[in-house]
């Protein structure tokens, strides 16, 4: 929801942006349009950077340890880690995290 609501926000600044410079005002307007697709842009990308991946890792990949709930799906998820590229991968994982850290 949050999301959607920067979504909207920032279209409506860079369609301001639009409006301020077809009425000749080209600064601010340059302003509001970049900063309404930088908004855009970053929202876009994070959501497909940064999205879980339910499918298991293949070969070459590390467990973590870590363990955790993911906010948005409530899934509890287990790391795995890729040595050769640093990449980490979220998976589902049906037990739950354990609550002892380690010492």
């Amino acid at each position: 929801m949050l999301r959607t609501a920067l979504v909207v926000f920032a279209v409506a600044l860079a369609l301001a942006g639009v409006s301020l410079i077809v009425r000749g005002l080209p600064g601010p307007g340059a302003y509001a349009l970049g900063l309404g697709a930088l908004i855009v842009l970053g929202t876009v990308f994070e959501r497909w950077r940064y999205r879980g991946n339910d499918t298991g890792p293949s070969a070459g990949w590390e467990p973590t340890g870590e363990r955790f709930e993911d906010p948005e799906t409530g899934k509890v998820v287990q790391v795995f880690y890729d040595p050769q590229s640093g990449e980490r991968r979220y998976v589902s994982d049906s037990q739950p995290p354990s609550s002892k850290r380690p010492g």
